[in-house]
C-alpha cells in the first residue's frame, strides 16, 4: 500500500514539529485508564453482545447457543486507548478553512496526526463516516496501513454531491458501540451545530468525546468560493463593507454558540486554520481532553 497520507502527516511533523510538542505527547499518552481490547493475551472482563467488527475468535459459542444472541468475549488491557475518528462527508468539507486551505485536507492532516500519535503508543483506530450507501465503518486495528486506508476512503468520500448528516454516523455508533470508546468528531462549525444534544448526550454516557473543529474561510479573502451556487464570489461583494460585518457576525455568534455547546458537555475542542503547528494544535487538544478526566 502507498503511504501517500501518512508521508505528508510524517513531512509535516518532521517540518513544525517542537521539542515541546513531542514532550507533551509522551505526557498525555502515559497514565491512560483501562479500556477495552479485543484479544486472547489479555484479562478476561465480561460477555456481551456482537457488533459489527468484532474477531470472530472471540465469539462464544457455548454461551452464544445458551442466550440465543451472538455473544464475543471482551477483554481488559491496561494504559490503552480506543480511537474512533467520526468524519463529516458532507460537501461543506470541500470549502476553504480560514487559512484558506481545504477544510477535506485538514480534516485528513489533523485527525490522521491525532491517529499517527496514538499508533506510536501501540493504540486501536477505528473510523465512520457517511457514503452513498450509507454509514462505512472502519473496525479498530493497530498499524499505519490501518490509518491510511480512513483516510484515503474518506478523501473519496467527500463530494459535491454528498448532503449527508453526522448525525447519522453519531446513530450508529450509539446502537452498536457499547464499549469505552474516545471518540474524535471532525467536523466545521455548522457540522457541530446540526449534531442533536439528545446524540451528545447519549454518546457521553459510555464514551469520552473530543473535536476538531476545521474553521471556515472568510468571505473577505481573495477568490471567495460559494460552494451553494458553485460560484467564485464576485470581488464586488465579497469586499462589501455591509456584507463583510453581516456575515462576520453570523460566523461569530455560530462559533460562540458552538463553543457553549461543547462547554456544556464538557467535549474538550481545537480550531484548525493552518497545517502549520498542527502537531501541537493535536497535543493541546489531548491535554484538554486529560485535563477534563482528570477533573471529572
Amino acid at each position: 500500500m502507498q503511504m501517500k497520507y501518512i508521508s505528508k502527516i510524517q513531512a509535516n511533523m518532521k517540518r513544525y514539529q517542537s521539542v515541546k510538542a513531542r514532550k507533551a505527547t509522551a505526557r498525555v499518552l502515559d497514565g491512560s485508564y483501562k479500556s477495552i481490547h479485543k484479544g486472547r493475551s489479555m484479562n478476561f472482563d465480561e460477555l456481551r453482545e456482537y457488533v459489527q467488527g468484532d474477531d470472530i475468535k472471540d465469539i462464544d459459542w457455548k454461551a452464544s447457543a445458551r442466550s440465543q444472541k451472538m455473544l464475543v468475549r471482551q477483554y481488559i488491557a491496561e494504559r490503552k486507548h480506543n480511537i474512533l475518528l467520526v468524519f463529516d462527508t458532507n460537501m461543506n468539507m470541500l470549502g476553504d478553512s480560514d487559512g484558506f486551505e481545504e477544510k477535506r485536507e485538514l480534516a485528513i492532516m489533523s485527525a490522521g496526526t491525532l491517529a499517527y500519535f496514538v499508533n506510536k503508543s501501540g493504540d486501536y483506530v477505528a473510523s465512520t463516516f457517511m457514503t452513498k450507501d450509507g454509514v462505512k465503518y472502519y473496525p479498530f486495528k493497530a498499524g499505519l496501513g490501518n490509518i491510511e486506508l480512513i483516510l484515503e476512503n474518506y478523501h473519496r468520500s467527500v463530494t459535491m454531491d454528498n448532503k449527508t448528516d453526522i448525525n447519522e454516523c453519531l446513530e450508529y455508533i450509539i446502537r452498536n458501540f457499547k464499549q469505552k470508546t474516545i471518540i474524535v468528531l471532525v467536523t466545521d462549525v455548522r457540522g457541530f451545530k446540526n449534531i442533536t444534544d439528545s446524540n451528545l448526550k447519549r454518546l457521553l454516557v459510555a464514551h469520552d468525546v473530543l473535536a476538531l473543529n476545521i474553521s471556515d474561510a472568510s468571505v473577505d479573502k481573495r477568490g471567495a468560493y460559494n460552494l451553494g451556487s458553485m460560484n467564485q464570489i464576485p470581488d464586488f461583494l465579497s469586499k462589501n463593507k455591509k456584507l463583510q460585518k453581516s456575515i462576520k457576525e453570523t460566523n461569530l455568534r455560530l462559533q460562540a454558540e458552538v463553543t457553549e455547546k461543547l462547554k456544556k458537555y464538557g467535549i474538550s475542542c481545537s480550531t484548525i486554520d493552518y497545517l502549520d503547528e498542527l502537531d501541537k494544535e493535536i497535543v493541546d487538544l489531548l491535554a484538554k481532553h486529560r485535563g477534563e478526566r482528570i477533573r471529572k
